[in-house]
């Protein structure tokens, strides 16, 4: 191939077919896909949960992360979140007139390999170029489609008393994509938290109707996730600030930029409705993962405060916490 993707790679003529023989087949050997038909036919039973996301970060390479990876993150974990197992995926590329084929390679070795992680198929795709100056290098569109392991998830489930909880350190995506966009704090080596939830995921299913509610704090961060939890209900979420976990780098970068780290974007934690009687035996069973490992109760629901979010600070003042106005971090997903 050549080492820049044409005009002509888009055409649908002999150099579209050897960009889907030489980069995208080599990736993506799978039953489905090699039919190259104009869909994919899937055996499928039971109730399926059926979602999609397009990528545009800037830049397409990040530390902990690039646009391939997150693109199968993002959708296999919107899936985990609708309580199902992913099973397949489609990818639609849209590649920018002089997109280096080396760059493209390796986006496509990235997908295939958080494919493989995640257990899921890549059966149907499609791919567009466009002209130099119409995009920003390339885009992602990712569908996916899981089967239903439970189904009861749902802001209706939550009542008085119960535990909220988050797997991990926040804010970690959104300040490395923005870092490495603007060349700041490279000295402080802040990575992504990009990664498949399945793993975290696969424990809470087995918790049944004792998880309320859970949810991928992406954009907008854990702060905007709780408020749609709890917002148009009787129900307030107090947070404790002292026991949410965030990295020092991250909080460092955040004091610099005037970034609360609570509206910073994560792309590998979950934050939990469970029941009061289950949240410790949660806890430690999400702590037995490498992901889990940072997992922990930030705070409580409660009625005091209907539809709002209210931070404890550790000097016993109190913060309320609305949904993020305005882009903070644009084209961080």
């Amino acid at each position: 191939m050549d080492d820049i993707i044409t005009l002509d790679y888009g055409s649908g003529g002999k150099k579209t077919s050897q960009l889907i023989d030489e980069l995208i087949l080599k990736n993506f050997n799978n039953s489905q896909l090699l039919k190259l038909m104009d869909g994919a036919i899937l055996p499928i039973q039971g109730h399926i949960a059926f979602s999609t996301d397009s990528f545009v970060v800037a830049p397409y390479f990040f530390p902990g992360g690039d646009i391939g990876k997150l693109s199968v993150c993002g959708t296999v974990n919107d899936l985990l979140m609708c309580g199902a197992i992913p099973k397949y995926l489609s990818l639609s590329l849209i590649i920018e007139e002089g997109f280096k084929t080396n760059d493209l390679s390796k986006i496509l070795l990235s997908i295939r390999n958080t494919a493989i992680e995640c257990g899921v198929n890549v059966v149907t795709g499609d791919t567009k170029v466009v002209e130099k100056g119409k995009g920003d290098g390339i885009y992602i569109n990712t569908a996916g489609i899981g089967v239903i392991e439970t189904e009861h998830y749902g802001k209706d489930k939550i009542e008085e008393g119960d535990a909220v909880i988050i797997t991990g350190f926040v804010g970690d995506h959104g300040i490395a994509v923005m870092s490495a966009r603007n060349n700041f704090f490279v000295e402080t080596d802040i990575i992504s938290d990009c990664m498949p939830l399945i793993n975290i995921a696969k424990i809470i299913f087995k918790y049944g109707t004792k998880v309320k509610i859970m949810r991928d704090p992406t954009r907008g961060g854990l702060a905007t996730t709780l408020n749609e939890f709890v917002e148009d209900t009787d129900f307030s979420i107090e947070l404790n600030e002292k026991e949410i976990p965030i990295r020092d780098n991250v909080h460092y970068a955040c004091e610099i930029l005037g970034i609360d780290p609570l509206y910073s974007a994560n792309e590998g934690k979950i934050v939990i409705i469970a029941a009061d009687e289950i949240k410790q035996q949660l806890l430690n069973d999400l702590k037995e993962l490498e992901e889990g490992k940072n997992a922990a109760i930030i705070g409580k629901v409660t009625k005091n405060h209907k539809g709002l979010v209210v931070l404890k600070t550790p000097i016993g003042g109190s913060r309320i916490l609305t949904k993020l106005t305005g882009a903070q971090l644009p084209r961080i997903c």
